[in-house]
């Protein structure tokens, strides 16, 4: 497997973002939603460089199984633990690939009244879009590449790698 991101690239990434994202929320609390199980190294990570108080919550959601290609159906696997009205809420996602989730996923936090709504992504492959997605904060753009590692996983695999590696099956 050949090594795209190297863990020292990604945390040096990560402290940039969580700085821009500190400067923006000033005087704020934004309240992180992970989607599990791959943002939760990525999420973890950025709380860490968010230099404000923040709260954190994990929803669950299914649209690869075990293909490498996803479904292009999404459901709901495990929900919030807390209520989002009025809060300045921001989904964290390990990678934005056809946007299907992604998608999902807004409309149905946007629909439980949230102050603000923004989308941070460590990864975005746009070759893969299948429908328009917003993402506030990219960590990388990618090529149209099957990764693994630092939280991404091929069958529950390879999530614990601290580089993001192509994967070769």
């Amino acid at each position: 497997m050949k090594v795209l991101l190297s863990s020292d690239q990604i945390q040096a990434r990560i402290l940039e973002m969580g700085q821009e994202i500190a400067a923006d929320y000033k005087g704020g609390e934004p309240h992180l939603v992970g989607v599990l199980k791959g943002a939760c190294p990525f999420m973890t990570d950025l709380a860490q460089t968010i230099d404000l108080p923040l709260t954190l919550d994990y929803i669950a959601v299914a649209s690869y199984g075990k293909a490498t290609k996803s479904s292009g159906e999404v459901k709901l696997v495990k929900d919030l633990d807390q209520g989002l009205e009025g809060r300045d809420l921001l989904v964290v996602e390990d990678i934005v690939d056809t946007g299907l989730t992604l998608n999902y996923l807004v409309n149905l936090l946007k629909a439980r009244g949230p102050r603000s709504l923004k989308v941070v992504a460590l990864l975005s492959k746009p070759a893969r879009r299948l429908v328009t997605v917003h993402v506030d904060y990219v960590g990388f753009t990618i090529e149209d590449e099957f990764v693994v590692g630092y939280g991404l996983d091929y069958n529950e695999r390879y999530r614990n790698l601290k580089d993001i590696v192509v994967y070769g099956g």
